[in-house]
């Protein structure tokens, strides 16, 4: 698959900017497209011509999380409540898919979404929780109540307040305030002459923000006396072997394109939806101690300027609407730090951690753990907006992952009870938890300034920055991850 790093346009008056313009479609739904244009000219969503109150029809489909609510399901289980919870992503997307398809006959008929799209999608996912729930059962689990309250989905509004449509009861919106122009899927990867394209599943002009404009806003726990302060840096490339797909081993193994969008890898080369715990051991590392074969990846980011990438007619890309130019990062740096309040312990070998909220968007941000930023600007840290990084800086994607451990699983079924986040006014751990080395990665990239790039994510979360997500699995051999400890604990600074 081909990849490319787009270089920085000498003059920001030829940069592109990204306008959204409103179809309404009756009572039907909403389809965004959009226009990329000149930095002079006007933008259509800051015309008093009555598209902010368009963008109050329906932009999206809004379904409760199934996942997140499973937290006690037997090992014996599952690898198939797992494959059950990804046949829902699918049907979710498929029912995207066709609320963006059907303008036409929404436009016709208020109630086509709801008959149509809705009611089916709801029943589909009855049948799904009903057989989750069996298979939990017959494991010798008991299944959570109340989780066929999960089953109906509702048509999510672009309003300004980023509500959903009145009378519905989607889950909470994620904290960005709201998210103007969202819309459904006008044609992913549609070329336009001015080189840009029509990708009406976003992102939109008010997902970017311009870092001058942010105020400095990270803080630290303040490191005590008996604080791990050393460091260990694995360098493991930037993806220039171009590795990619659309699986993800951790949330639905064994299920191709369980993403439903594009990942970056670095680290191990054997990463699948396929791969079992011996593959990556015995897999090749792109990392330069051939000690770590973890897995790193992270959704790619695509300069959405018309030109189409090798995936452009493929799952995860284009046939899930991610379009545009794969982007290699400039620099991928891979830190593991300590603890500010006390030591860490090694941690366990194939531990596997997801930081971030894939859907984000639609499951509001409770598990959100997105952080944008530019170089020379990384005191200011954006969750739910893509920074405009201004000329000679760089765009900057960082994760934080959780660094304290329950002591005994590798995973769980929700793929987050297991760990924890530190608290962040003292770092301590919450009760029963012990804290590991903190992985932290930076993401760099060249692009543009100005709006025009977006990360890849499910179709209906409809490349919100709030969705970013990064996922690790521990393949450090047990006596280099011991050392990775011992150095931390000791202040160290090693690679």
């Amino acid at each position: 698959m081909g990849r490319t790093s787009r270089k920085r346009r000498s003059s920001l008056a030829t940069r592109m900017t990204v306008a959204s313009a409103a179809l309404l479609l009756g009572g039907g739904g909403l389809v965004a497209v959009n226009v990329y244009a000149s930095a002079h000219e006007e933008n259509p969503a800051q015309r008093g011509d009555g598209a902010q109150q368009q963008q109050q029809q329906v932009a999206t489909i809004d379904c409760p999380d199934v996942g997140n609510g499973l937290s006690d399901v037997p090992d014996a289980a599952r690898s198939e409540v797992d494959g059950e919870l990804a046949t829902m992503d699918s049907q979710i997307t498929e029912s995207y898919q066709r609320l963006a398809a059907s303008r036409d006959a929404a436009a016709r008929d208020p109630a086509f979404v709801q008959n149509s799209i809705l009611q089916p999608l709801k029943e589909r996912r009855s049948t799904l929780i009903d057989r989750i729930g069996l298979e939990i059962s017959r494991a010798g689990g008991t299944a959570p109540q109340g989780m066929k309250d999960l089953a109906a989905c509702t048509a999510r509004s672009a309003g300004t307040d980023g509500s959903p449509p009145a009378g519905s009861a989607a889950p909470s919106a994620p904290a960005d305030g709201g998210q103007q122009g969202d819309g459904g899927q006008q044609g992913g990867g549609g070329q336009q002459g001015d080189g840009g394209q029509q990708n009406g599943n976003g992102p939109d002009a008010s997902d970017f923000v311009d870092i001058k404009s942010v105020q400095p806003n990270v803080r630290t726990p303040r490191n005590q006396r008996a604080a791990s302060r050393g460091t260990f840096t694995t360098k493991c490339g930037r993806n220039e072997n171009g590795k990619f797909n659309p699986d993800n081993v951790i949330v639905a193994p064994g299920v191709s394109n369980g993403a439903h969008h594009m990942h970056d890898y670095v680290g191990n080369q054997a990463n699948d939806a396929f791969a079992s715990d011996d593959d990556l051991a015995n897999g090749d590392t792109s990392c330069r101690n051939q000690g770590d074969k973890s897995t790193y990846y992270w959704p790619v980011l695509r300069l959405q300027n018309g030109k189409d990438e090798n995936d452009a007619q493929a799952d995860g890309g284009g046939k899930d609407q991610n379009v545009g130019e794969i982007q290699t990062p400039a620099s991928v740096t891979l830190k593991f730090v300590g603890n500010p309040a006390g030591k860490v312990v090694a941690m366990p070998r194939f531990l596997r951690i997801i930081t971030g909220d894939a859907k984000a968007f639609t499951n509001g941000d409770a598990n959100a753990n997105a952080s944008w930023s530019c170089t020379g600007f990384e005191d200011r840290q954006l969750k739910d907006k893509y920074p405009i990084c201004p000329e000679g800086s760089k765009v900057v994607r960082s994760f934080k992952f959780q660094s304290c451990w329950d002591g005994r699983n590798t995973d769980s079924a929700n793929h987050r009870t297991h760990v924890a986040f530190a608290d962040p006014a003292s770092g301590a751990c919450p009760q029963g938890f012990q804290a590991i080395p903190q992985l932290q990665q930076r993401i760099v990239y060249d692009v543009p300034p100005g709006p025009g790039f977006a990360v890849d994510s499910f179709p209906e979360q409809l490349h919100k920055p709030v969705t970013d997500h990064g996922d690790f699995i521990n393949v450090f051999d047990d006596g280099l991850m011991k050392r990775v400890a011992s150095c931390i604990n000791r202040g160290q600074r090693c690679t």
